[in-house]
């Protein structure tokens, strides 16, 4: 290993490695059709185009459902793009929601739909091209490579193992470890084996890595922004003018770690 190598990556789940879009809306379209008693069967025809447009807004997945609602309420894109922290608390006031309650009737969703048809579920997903692979030849190379995610990690983990990627749960931290992933990335780095370590996280969501640079313990963690992910243009031009932020396209991904800085 050298020393342009990580001993630790990190690896975001949605929108770095797997890109569930469809499945996205279809579990939010359940779950909006469920909390807001619509009687419609099949969404409008523009309706899952603009969600998929519109998905980097997304922080965490509660609020997929309450974006259809947006949108079905007459919000235009360019509102939620520009004030979408405002608009989440205010649908969920205006109807006696919490996040919690959203996050249940999802996740039960979910569950019920992986019970019931995992192959249909799990077709849904999409690896990005080259992903799996590059995933597979880290795994092997030595690098400890860790899923830091705000997905339910028995949900990555099914997903991966799906496609032959044998990551134990110790190295997937979802939703239910309920701490920012700067926390995480500091935990990995306490207890890593190799000393001294070198974390590479690889992130789609700008705000996120932000967060990670701003903490002064993990100023040696490299930071990448995946420009292929859920996040938009005005994103990327602002991680290509910051320093601690390496913006990479999904071909540096598929290359040699040297490749990437």
């Amino acid at each position: 290993m050298t020393a342009s190598s990580p001993t630790i990556l990190a690896l975001d789940f949605d929108g770095v490695i797997c890109d569930g879009l469809i499945e996205y809306f279809e579990v939010a379209w359940r779950t909006y059709c469920q909390i807001w008693s619509s009687w419609q069967d099949i969404p409008p025809d523009d309706l899952a185009f603009r969600f998929y447009r519109l998905r980097p807004v997304i922080e965490t997945g509660w609020e997929m459902p309450v974006l259809i609602k947006a949108l079905i309420s007459g919000f235009t894109d360019e509102q939620i793009l520009n004030d979408w922290i405002n608009i989440t608390p205010q649908i969920l006031s205006a109807d006696g929601l919490d996040a919690k309650d959203v996050a249940k009737k999802l996740d039960h969703l979910r569950d019920e739909w992986i019970a019931t048809d995992v192959k249909g579920w799990l077709s849904l997903h999409k690896f990005y091209p080259g992903v799996v692979e590059k995933l597979k030849m880290t795994l092997n190379s030595g690098v400890q490579v860790y899923i830091v995610t705000t997905k339910e990690g028995r949900f990555v983990q099914e997903l991966l193992q799906q496609e032959g990627v044998d990551l134990p749960p110790s190295a997937i931290f979802g939703k239910e470890v309920k701490q920012p992933k700067y926390v995480t990335l500091r935990g990995l780095l306490q207890t890593a084996t190799t000393k001294p370590a070198s974390l590479w996280f690889v992130e789609d969501r700008l705000k996120t890595l932000q967060l990670v640079a701003q903490q002064p313990d993990l100023v040696d963690v490299k930071l990448f922004l995946a420009d292929w992910g859920y996040n938009t243009q005005p994103e990327r031009k602002a991680a290509q003018n910051d320093l601690r932020i390496k913006l990479i396209s999904l071909s540096h991904f598929a290359q040699d770690f040297s490749k990437w800085v």
